[in-house]
């Protein structure tokens, strides 16, 4: 036992710090989906059964599928998440500043799977 240490502190530095990502359970569903995204990208992924949101920082691909299941009752075939991390924008007199980074979730749906993104948003 090292001089001046207690059991205490030498317990603590012997066990491993794990960082475990939490889910997003306070979130209600409408917060994880934040808005669908039009863009041509987004209206190429719809001509094959897909879908583009903008969703919450912390959400994860499983909280995508129980959001998606509980607004529009369809369980998705597949999940990717992308983050796209803010440009540096530079201003006249000014200097510099960041965009904000946004989460994007790429959901592609079943093929008889129909959703009307209007409607419960």
């Amino acid at each position: 036992m090292a001089i001046g240490l207690t059991k205490e502190v030498i317990n603590m530095t012997e066990k491993k710090v794990q960082t475990e990502k939490k889910p997003v359970v306070t979130a209600g569903v409408y917060d994880i989906l934040r808005c669908p995204i039009v863009s041509e990208k987004a209206v190429k992924l719809s001509e094959g059964n897909a879908v583009a949101f903008e969703v919450d920082a912390r959400a994860t691909k499983q909280d995508v599928v129980r959001a998606i299941q509980a607004i529009y009752n369809v369980k998705p075939n597949k999940v990717n998440i992308v983050v796209v991390k803010g440009k540096v924008k530079h201003f006249r007199g000014r200097g510099t500043g960041t965009q904000r980074k946004v989460k994007k979730a790429y959901v592609s749906m079943p093929a008889d799977a129909k959703l009307d993104l209007t409607a419960n948003m």
